[in-house]
């Protein structure tokens, strides 16, 4: 007998019952009896574009019956019907059956009982898969008609799919809870215990310069009671720092620590325009800067050089000490802030506590990441969180603090002395830089440079695995490499993994919670997902933040309770492995990273929807390099956009590439397509000449022009003597390149021409002007030739 199949489609809605979705299934099965008598290949060639439906090949079966014993009948009703099997046996170890996969239910009215049976095929299945599959159904079933009433209104999404073992798994991720005994409350407490306990030992050193604990903690108290005598700055007040890395810089920090303030790092590569906004943003009445950057600010804002300040004190009295002890700060007050990326066009200040940083601290080092004995060098600027850990997390315990000269994160010729002769024993950066760091060193054998490495730390962008195979090859003794993620809101760091480089995998995890913090991986409806599925991260623990500043409503958005623990919501989606490892998946929002920098690319649309001649304006992130703007207007030009977006966006959200169109294209719900926008690959080739209207003027620019199309990749092409590299498809780590095959092919050093003067004029014609302004030499044919250079991408000091 023929049967001829209705296919229906049944749109489940999460938010009704078990018992309403089963009425709905079978109220939409009785409405499509009456078209049985519709052919089926008919209704298929109404839908051209639906190829080999799934529905052909399952089966999905439930019968309600009364069976006879030993019979193969089955009593509907009064009426014995047969019954036809979907699968016939063939022989001993097959069986052929009409369907790939077949869910039969049976339900015994006599014993009141369901039985489940799955035929599947193997060419398609697994044993393993259908088993888990049947867990996870009788999970479903188990919940429905034993934990509840099947006639409540519990919503569906309530059931979970997560079996058990998968429960217990989750939760043990979370028994994370150490008890530390706490010496001290707040920050600058930790600090000078630590001076007390160990006064000549090495605190922090630049270069030739140097401070022990004692002498370090003398600067501190002297520019505190500056801050408290002459500024009268009191408890829970925002001071700003915008200074370059110096030790000044440390002073800074520690100095408003200590009489109770709000550290606020500002960095001094931000435009003037955005420094003056996130000032005002603070309500800060005062910036500390030094001699590099007091031109940053107007007469409008109080600053105050910081030298000034240590060139005219007078010894300190009794009576000044008594006044720094008596400075109120409680573990629950504000330590610092720091500004990321705001979807809404206004950066967010995140708010971290005393005691969010001290615990946060105990947990870091409860790992062996870091400890007292290490040396550790400074690498993050101060638009990172974790510059903090670097620098107040390392005095903290007890442990010396190197700091790099301006400009020496990327002169590496500079770094790798820097580690050989300070012996740096803990090393925190983003694997990219390091791994172009290490291609260097391989390069020019200079690899004794990291010997003296105890702790590699990977953060702020994905591990790149590449750099595993650089390690290897380099040697580096007793070295252990880790992956650390976290969010600024949740202070820092909240997952760490040790990563075994002898390992095959080339997927890296983002770990295990760090102690006392806990992992959620919740789905839209907030329930937890099976094992391997993805959802939302939701970080709970010490570390959450106590909100964003004067913004109650993105603070309400961000938090939420859960079981009565307060959880961060990240927006990252995470999947967990079996063996309870967290790795990263994406984002669920426009929100990129690049170059280890986190951006709202709502904050640069709202930036340049400022400009009255663009009407629209959508940004996106391209080939993991670059930033691409497409804007919508008739009145405007590239130079325009660029120049708008340098006064009033820091570098790093400095889009590489502006599309300029009359009408973006929109789908049918008014909103931009994204996918129809043109490709930036067209807006680039505009940049990269093919007429030669604008090619090199003589031999030299003609040499440097080969060099820029070798390190660009775009060799049949021809690049404007006037394009900025960063506007042709360059970044940091190319310009990186870029400069060390300069120093190769015209024999000079960092001190003839450093990389900063490069940075100030980044065009092809202005680069051969300063090339030529170097002693004449025989220039070298050796190149530096680095392993994996192009894949890398950071930016730079």
């Amino acid at each position: 007998m023929f049967v001829n199949a209705i296919p229906l489609r049944c749109q489940l809605d999460p938010h009704l019952s078990f018992h309403k979705v089963t009425k709905q299934v079978r109220d939409t099965v009785i409405n499509c009896t009456k078209y049985s008598y519709f052919p089926l290949q008919h209704i298929l060639s109404q839908h051209p574009n639906l190829s080999n439906p799934v529905f052909l090949d399952t089966s999905f079966d439930f019968i309600s019956s009364m069976r006879r014993d030993g019979e193969n009948e089955i009593m509907i009703g009064d009426s014995p019907f047969s019954l036809l099997p979907h699968s016939i046996k063939i022989s001993e170890n097959e069986i052929k059956s009409k369907f790939d996969f077949i869910l039969s239910f049976q339900h015994d009215l006599n014993l009141n009982e369901i039985s489940c049976t799955i035929d599947a095929s193997t060419d398609l299945f697994n044993a393993e898969t259908v088993c888990i599959i049947l867990q996870r159904l009788q999970t479903i079933l188990h919940q429905q008609f034993t934990a509840f009433d099947c006639t409540t209104n519990v919503p569906i999404y309530e059931l979970s799919l997560a079996l058990p073992n998968e429960r217990l798994l989750m939760q043990s991720m979370n028994n994370t809870q150490i008890s530390f005994p706490f010496s001290v409350t707040c920050i600058h407490h930790g600090f000078v215990y630590e001076a007390m306990k160990h006064p000549q030992k090495l605190s922090v050193e630049l270069d030739e310069q140097s401070l022990t604990y004692c002498e370090l903690l003398y600067y501190v108290q002297v520019l505190s009671l500056t801050l408290l005598n002459e500024y009268h700055v009191f408890p829970g007040e925002i001071v700003c720092q915008c200074v370059e890395r110096s030790l000044t810089m440390v002073i800074g920090i520690m100095g408003i620590e200590m009489v109770g303030c709000i550290y606020c790092p500002l960095s001094p590569r931000d435009p003037q325009h955005r420094l003056h906004a996130l000032t005002q943003q603070t309500q800060s009445h005062l910036v500390l800067v030094h001699w590099l950057t007091k031109m940053k600010f107007n007469n409008d804002i109080l600053s105050t050089d910081i030298h000034s300040i240590f060139a005219n004190n007078d010894a300190m009295s009794d009576a000044d000490f008594d006044r720094l002890s008596s400075v109120k700060v409680t573990p629950n007050d504000i330590a610092y802030i720091i500004f990321t990326s705001g979807s809404t066009g206004i950066p967010k200040a995140v708010q971290v506590r005393h005691e969010n940083f001290i615990r946060y601290m105990c947990s870091f080092v409860s790992v062996s990441t870091l400890n007292k004995d290490d040396v550790a060098v400074q690498m993050a600027r101060s638009t990172f969180d974790v510059h903090l850990r670097q620098i107040v997390g390392v005095l903290l315990i007890g442990a010396t603090l190197v700091l790099l000269r301006a400009g020496g994160m990327t002169d590496f010729d500079y770094l790798a002395d820097v580690l050989y002769n300070k012996q740096i024993t803990h090393f925190n950066t983003v694997s990219v830089l390091f791994q172009s760091f290490l291609s260097f060193l391989i390069q020019y054998k200079k690899i004794y440079a990291v010997k003296y490495l105890r702790s590699l730390c990977n953060g702020g962008e994905v591990f790149v695995f590449k750099l595993i195979d650089l390690i290897q090859a380099s040697n580096i003794p007793n070295c252990t490499l880790w992956n650390l993620y976290g969010p600024a809101e949740t202070t820092i760091t909240s997952t760490f993994h040790l990563i075994d480089i002898r390992a095959s995998t080339k997927c890296i995890p983002i770990g295990r919670s760090l102690s006392n913090y806990q992992c959620l991986i919740l789905n839209e409806f907030l329930q937890s997902p099976s094992v391997n599925q993805e959802g939302e991260l939701f970080v709970g623990g010490v570390g959450v933040f106590a909100g964003y500043l004067d913004r109650d409503d993105l603070t309400a958005k961000a938090l939420i309770e859960i079981d009565g623990d307060l959880f961060y919501r990240t927006g990252d989606l995470v999947r967990m492995d079996n063996s309870g490892l967290l790795y990263y998946q994406g984002r669920k929002d426009h929100q990129v990273k690049l170059h280890g920098q986190r951006i709202e690319l709502g904050e640069i649309e709202r930036c340049l929807l400022n400009i009255i001649s663009i009407s629209a304006c959508v940004v996106m992130k391209w080939n993991d390099d670059h930033l691409v703007t497409y804007v919508q207007s008739s009145q405007i030009n590239e130079e325009q956009l660029r120049q708008h977006c340098q006064s009033h966006l820091p570098p790093h959200m400095i889009p590489s590439i502006f599309i300029i169109l009359d009408k973006l294209p929109l789908n049918q719900n008014g909103k931009v397509d994204r996918k129809q926008l043109p490709s930036p690959k067209s807006s680039l080739s505009t940049l990269l000449l093919s007429d030669k209207s604008d090619t090199p003027l003589n031999q030299f620019e003609e040499s440097i022009h080969t060099i820029w199309c070798q390190v660009l990749h775009c060799n049949e092409n021809y690049i404007s003597g006037t394009a900025s590299f960063f506007s042709v498809g360059g970044h940091s780590l190319r310009f990186i390149e870029l400069y060390y095959r300069y120093q190769a092919l015209f024999n000079f050093d960092a001190h003839s021409l450093s990389i900063g003067l490069f940075l100030q004029q980044p065009t092809i014609r202005q680069h051969a002007q300063l090339l030529q302004t170097l002693p004449s030499n025989d220039t070298q044919t050796t190149r530096w030739q680095s392993l994996y250079i192009n894949q890398g991408k950071t930016f730079l000091n």
